[in-house]
């Protein structure tokens, strides 16, 4: 399964781990870059000697590529943007924000940055200055999301930019991947499937609530606010929902979900908390090591990939 994002990136497999806030830790991270993929750190709005230290771990476990998956608008991205470089982190990948001003820094150093966005203009701009990749996210995809499918969304942006793109949201099988290899992709990536993996360090009510969702048990809430976020369906959905209806202020709406991650994905709270996942949880069956999720998807897509020329 050799494509441009695995010689950019030196990875063995074209199979990238989402940097999900409060999930992406350091335990997940070197499993997947261990079993042949690209783990990520999610430094989300964290203290930057947290991403420091996180890094560190990474590093005793694995000698394989890692990245680190940057939440621009945090207000301790400057830090962490050179944290990155300080100690050395091999790929970046970014979102919530525009990573123009770290260019230099990172590109001096030989980082390799990947945004991570939603439309074609954000791709084309991304390219221009100095991105190595893009990854294009689709709808389906769990936490924050924009509004195209990453069936339109992936052809649109590869046709737009001479970058390598990675497919993102609605990716849970071979049959996804091979889809996406297809649209133009030249890797995927991957956040819910990689939750529920045995070292993925989240709590077992969150694993519990993927395992047994259905097709039909994910809610977006805040399209009101401009800020829509994929989570599964519970008490805390269904009363932002009802108040977004009302017309409450955005500063009401806030207030319901302050902390709602870290409640559903630490504490274990998936009535009151935010149960981020993408629309593939009902695809979800099974608890598995990170090897053995991505040994499995590589045979999935080989099988239906076999003798359409696709691997270089």
């Amino acid at each position: 399964m050799k494509t441009e994002i695995t010689k950019l990136l030196g990875i063995e497999y074209p199979i990238i781990q989402g940097g999900m806030a409060w999930v992406a830790e350091y335990h997940l991270a070197a499993a997947v870059s261990e079993a042949g993929g690209l783990g990520l750190i999610g430094a989300a709005s964290a203290l930057p000697e947290w991403v420091r230290e996180q890094i560190r771990e990474v590093k005793k476990l694995t000698d394989k590529p890692f990245g680190v998956n940057i939440m621009l608008m945090s207000p301790n991205a400057d830090e962490v943007a050179k944290i990155i470089v300080e100690e050395g982190v091999p790929v970046v990948t970014t979102g919530a924000g525009n990573p123009e001003k770290y260019m230099q820094i990172w590109k001096s150093a030989g980082v390799k940055v990947i945004p991570v966005v939603a439309s074609v203009a954000m791709a084309k701009r991304m390219e221009r200055c100095g991105a190595d990749a893009i990854v294009a996210e689709g709808t389906e995809a769990g936490g924050h999301i924009g509004e195209n499918t990453t069936m339109v969304l992936v052809p649109q942006i590869v046709d737009a930019v001479s970058i390598p793109v990675i497919a993102a949201g609605g990716i849970a099988d071979g049959r996804g991947i091979a889809a996406a290899f297809l649209l133009g992709a030249r890797a995927v990536q991957m956040g819910t499937h990689f939750v529920v993996t045995k070292e993925s360090q989240v709590h077992e009510n969150y694993k519990k609530c993927i395992l047994k969702a259905k097709d039909i048990d994910s809610r977006v809430t805040g399209r009101t606010t401009g800020h829509p976020v994929r989570a599964l369906r519970n008490q805390m959905t269904k009363e932002y929902l009802r108040l977004e209806k009302e017309g409450a202020s955005f500063e009401e709406l806030e207030l319901l979900t302050l902390g709602g991650l870290r409640k559903a994905v630490v504490e274990g709270d998936v009535v009151h908390g935010s149960v981020m996942a993408g629309q593939i949880a009902g695809m979800v069956k099974e608890e598995m090591t990170c090897k053995e999720l991505i040994e499995k998807l590589v045979r999935e897509t080989d099988s239906l990939m076999k003798g359409t020329g696709f691997y270089e």
